[in-house]
């Protein structure tokens, strides 16, 4: 399975993905969930993906293909002119791979849905964050609703729920996702480390984050054996809260 979560915060964009997926306890693999591009000074995107695994790989791929080839007619994730377009290029090619394999894997009892995080900033504009389903259709994330998740979010969604505002800072932000995934880590096997960051705050149109975080890094320990901590204590002062009756 897979737990990824974005923020789109009016400081800029925070998003943390596990690699994990798992068709079965006696079947895990290790797959990077998260893509990122960048034009320094100029723009900075990233997606994360969820769902049909040949989905998402033919999207990514497509994306790349487009990037690499000079005789490319049309926009691509280095040259459309807003995050926006990009949602579309990326809806696009999810609508193509429903059209071109959707009956053949529903056929055989298989799921073909799929589902993309599409985040990032280019020059001019403002950070966006979108959803992309599998048929193409996107919805954005907005100053009242400022994050999304995919995959098993029911753990991790209650601290993002409680402390996130778009108006919280990128610190803020990142310790909320990496205490959301650590929740969804303890809970459910079929998400794993490591996990990869990006971070891009507003208006420098690049990422100060975007890197790896392994299993044994000292820091994620540190903070998962903290919130451990906080937890335990907070759980004994509820000892002094008002008792029911």
């Amino acid at each position: 399975m897979t737990y990824c979560v974005a923020l789109r915060l009016k400081a800029g964009l925070v998003m943390l993905s596990d690699t994990r997926t798992n068709a079965g306890v006696d079947n895990v693999s290790r797959f990077r969930k998260m893509f990122t591009w960048s034009v320094p000074g100029e723009r900075a995107v990233a997606m994360m993906t969820a769902g049909n695994l040949a989905v998402t790989q033919s999207v990514i791929s497509q994306l790349e293909d487009a990037i690499a080839d000079p005789s490319h007619e049309g926009d691509t994730v280095l040259s459309a002119p807003s995050i926006y377009r990009i949602a579309e290029i990326v809806g696009g090619l999810m609508q193509d791979a429903q059209q071109k394999w959707g009956a053949g894997v529903t056929a055989m009892s298989e799921s073909i849905y799929a589902t993309m995080l599409v985040a990032g900033q280019r020059a001019g504009g403002q950070p966006r964050l979108f959803m992309v389903y599998s048929a193409g259709n996107f919805i954005e994330a907005t100053e009242d609703t400022p994050f999304f998740q995919l995959g098993e979010f029911k753990y991790g969604k209650p601290i993002i729920d409680r402390v996130i505002t778009y108006d919280s800072t990128l610190e803020d932000g990142l310790t909320a996702c990496l205490l959301s995934m650590d929740s969804t880590l303890r809970s459910n096997l079929s998400v794993g480390m490591p996990l990869d960051l990006a971070i891009v705050p507003a208006d420098i149109f690049g990422f100060s984050e975007n890197r790896r975080i392994e299993a044994e890094d000292a820091n994620y320990r540190a903070m998962s054996d903290a919130w451990s901590a906080s937890l335990r204590e907070g759980f004994i002062k509820m000892r002094e809260a008002p008792k029911w009756s």
